[in-house]
């Protein structure tokens, strides 16, 4: 086992194992709040974070554990089910991920918008839709994804079909130029659509928070300096967006790179899971950070 081998399974171990200790521990929070303790206010945005907690955990392990075992030079294999069970779900699960966090990001604008915009009768009708929302999103998502189980096949499961990709444990095969570039344009579209909606709410946020800043000169002077919850919200949601849309567009570049190489090699295979999991595996940190409250309970759990 080369050394290069055994670097690159301890970076996988240690991203599936610190985001899935994260999103476990933040899950944990939110069920423990909800279910018991029944006098606290429940947010309206927890409920979007706890798809997007669950599918930031889908995404690590279903990606996170297989290149793991790849690394590490340990021989399985998965069958052609297997395979493409386990990428669907991955596939599935990132796209839940960026629609949470492009909710998120809506909702929280909507939400701080003032009583007199335009946005007024949406921020009292915008909490009864989070749920449908969440639902639809699901729907949606794995609807689309259905293209990856025609893409997906066990490792050398098909001796006939041209291999593209080899991932140690599952293959990728080739189908022609113009149906691949469909599929590609499909999958893309509505990640592309969510990091729009994404950078217009926080945008959107930016301009609200500095107007009523400009409003409310002569309270800041005489009000304590600690910021306000919902100030502190609005931090997490742009702190979540910017770093989401960053990784986002390295993840983008190296799955475009692995795209267009019809036999791209290891290193370009390991940095694009690797940039794939960087999120799902920061995104708690973020939260934990951000919400005192879950910070005490997360750092005692773990």
């Amino acid at each position: 086992m080369a050394a290069s081998d055994v670097a690159v399974g301890i970076i996988f171990l240690s991203q599936t194992v610190d985001g899935a200790l994260g999103n476990s521990s933040l899950l944990l929070h939110y069920l423990v709040l909800v279910l018991y303790f029944t006098g606290c206010r429940v947010r309206h945005t927890d409920l979007i974070l706890q798809h997007l907690i669950v599918a930031n955990l889908l995404t690590l392990l279903c990606k996170g554990v297989p290149q793991t075992v790849a690394s590490f030079s340990l021989e399985f294999s998965l069958g052609d089910v297997a395979c493409k069970l386990l990428f669907y779900v991955h596939r599935v699960s990132r796209c839940v991920s960026i629609g949470s966090t492009s909710l998120l990001s809506i909702f929280q604008a909507i939400t701080i918008s003032p009583r007199d915009s335009r946005w007024a009768e949406l921020k009292v009708k915008a909490p009864r839709y989070i749920g449908s929302s969440i639902f639809l999103s699901y729907i949606l998502y794995m609807f689309i994804n259905i293209i990856i189980l025609m893409h997906v096949t066990g490792k050398w499961n098909n001796t006939t079909i041209i291999i593209l990709k080899d991932f140690g444990y599952c293959s990728s095969v080739r189908h022609d130029t113009t149906t691949d570039s469909l599929h590609a344009a499909l999958l893309t579209f509505p990640d592309a659509l969510c990091v729009g909606l994404m950078l217009w709410g926080s945008s959107s946020m930016v301009l609200i928070l500095h107007r009523h800043k400009q409003r409310m000169q002569h309270v800041h002077k005489s009000s304590s300096p600690r910021s306000s919850p919902e100030s502190r919200a609005t931090k997490t949601i742009l702190l979540l967006v910017s770093t989401f849309v960053s990784l986002y567009t390295l993840s983008c570049i190296s799955q475009l790179c692995l795209a267009v190489i019809d036999n791209p090699n290891l290193f370009l295979l390991n940095m694009g899971a690797i940039l794939s999991g960087c999120f799902p595996a920061i995104s708690p940190l973020l939260l934990i950070s951000r919400d005192s409250s879950a910070s005490r309970f997360c750092f005692s759990y773990i």
